[in-house]
């Protein structure tokens, strides 16, 4: 079983903001598989659930996902450290500001380099060994005003276009 996680914050006013990317990826992963989202309040997330792959979307906003991604992963994976540890089960997709739009990075057993999300799933599972994907966000524009500020934005129409395709190149790979 593969659980694939995508970092965004919930409502519509973000659906298409920087921090949103991890949510961007998940969706045209559901698409591209034909699953179908459910809220699941029990784990505070929405879940598309596959023949191998369960998809999750933390309906926590971005620092409190860990809560959701523990409650997950308990209960569906038993016992993963008898089985290697999160990083042969767990996927974590998510924006990255160091990292230029247009491009992509795939690390595991990372540090969170900042991100919240990611710390705080870190601080959650007690552990940095999972697979992250990280989805570049990086513009001229970061520099000119707070990242707080900038990862809320929506993506301009020409950045949208190019994070639309490498979200479709990234869900090409999973």
């Amino acid at each position: 079983m593969n659980i694939i996680i995508g970092l965004g914050n919930p409502g519509e006013q973000y659906q298409i903001t920087r921090h949103n990317a991890g949510f961007m990826a998940v969706d045209a992963l559901a698409k591209k598989l034909d699953l179908k989202w459910k809220n699941n309040k029990k784990f505070k997330a929405d879940i598309a659930k596959g023949d191998d792959v369960i998809l999750v979307k933390p309906l926590t906003f971005m620092n409190e996902s860990g809560s959701s991604v523990a409650a997950v992963l308990n209960y569906y994976i038993k016992n993963p450290f008898d089985k290697g540890g999160w990083g042969d089960f767990l996927t974590v997709i998510h924006d990255d500001l160091d990292i230029e739009l247009g491009k992509y990075k795939i690390s595991v057993d990372s540090r969170s380099a900042g991100h919240n999300g990611v710390q705080s799933i870190i601080d959650r599972l007690k552990t940095k060994n999972f697979k992250r994907l990280r989805i570049g966000i990086k513009t001229p524009t970061l520099e000119k005003i707070p990242a707080e500020k900038f990862v809320l934005q929506k993506f301009k129409p020409e950045e949208l276009k190019t994070i639309n395709s490498i979200i479709s190149e990234v869900t090409r790979k999973i």
